[in-house]
């Protein structure tokens, strides 16, 4: 297989016996993630105090990581549990994922998102004290759309950095939990970029809620960053941090044949 066919990735739909439900897994996993986490986004400091306001943002932040490192462990082994375009291109440039193979996934992160976001604002219905506009990503007092893009590309470059790296299949020396690994990083973009652009890091998550509430007026942002952050990551760790193994010298005759 040429290195051409191996990035687009004919054999990745046409020969994979498993794409099908790698697809219906990341609908799956992307449905739960903005179904949980938007619902998570439901209530808002009511009061208005400092106090209150940390409060929500530490209950999202923890919500969106602790769920994405619980799909990691449930759907990793079949899909990947990309859920996340960004996450999707940044494999592209490491070579970890075909061209095609994520187009795929990410129609499929979008389709998820949608019915992911359908389904909390109907459950939500009468509940919710901010239904108008539940869980669409919106940019922070000041904030301008081009500090926006930076933010979301920062976080999500951070997250792809540690996925690709996660990934890495010649990394022997990783330890701890990968899944929570990830969350962990999830939890800790959100806990900063929360008040400043919603802390997306990810258009799929930010595309279903805007397509519920029919509401575009940021989304742009919310593809633009994510996608830009996850390409830089996975080209970098591509070229400066990807593990190489060295090929072992012979010291002996016996050893050179």
């Amino acid at each position: 297989m040429t290195e051409m066919s191996k990035l687009v990735g004919v054999d990745d739909i046409l020969h994979n016996r498993n794409i099908l439900r790698q697809i219906c897994a990341e609908i799956l996993g992307t449905l739960l993630l903005v179904f949980i986490g938007v619902g998570a986004c439901a209530t808002t400091a009511t009061d208005g105090s400092k106090e209150c306001e940390a409060f929500v943002i530490v209950r999202i932040a923890l919500t969106f990581g602790l769920t994405v490192a619980t799909l990691a462990e449930a759907i990793g082994h079949v899909s990947g549990c990309h859920i996340n375009p960004a996450v999707s291109v940044g494999l592209i440039f490491t070579g970890q994922c075909s061209l095609l193979k994520a187009l795929m996934y990410i129609i499929g992160q979008c389709v998820g998102a949608i019915i992911g976001a359908f389904l909390i604002v109907q459950m939500l219905d009468g509940i919710a004290t901010n239904k108008s506009n539940l869980g669409v990503t919106g940019l922070g007092t000041g904030i301008s759309s081009g500090q926006a893009v930076l933010i979301e590309a920062v976080i999500s470059f951070v997250l792809v950095m540690v996925v690709c790296s996660i990934l890495d299949e010649e990394r022997t020396a990783m330890t701890g939990s990968a899944p929570l690994a990830i969350g962990l990083t999830i939890s800790a973009a959100h806990l900063f970029a929360i008040p400043y652009t919603g802390s997306s890091m990810n258009p799929a998550r930010s595309f279903g809620p805007a397509v519920i509430q029919n509401n575009y007026d940021f989304l742009w942002i919310y593809w633009v960053g994510p996608i830009l952050g996850g390409a830089v990551a996975g080209l970098l760790y591509r070229l400066l941090f990807k593990v190489r193994v060295e090929p072992t010298v012979a010291t002996s005759f016996n050893e050179r044949y």
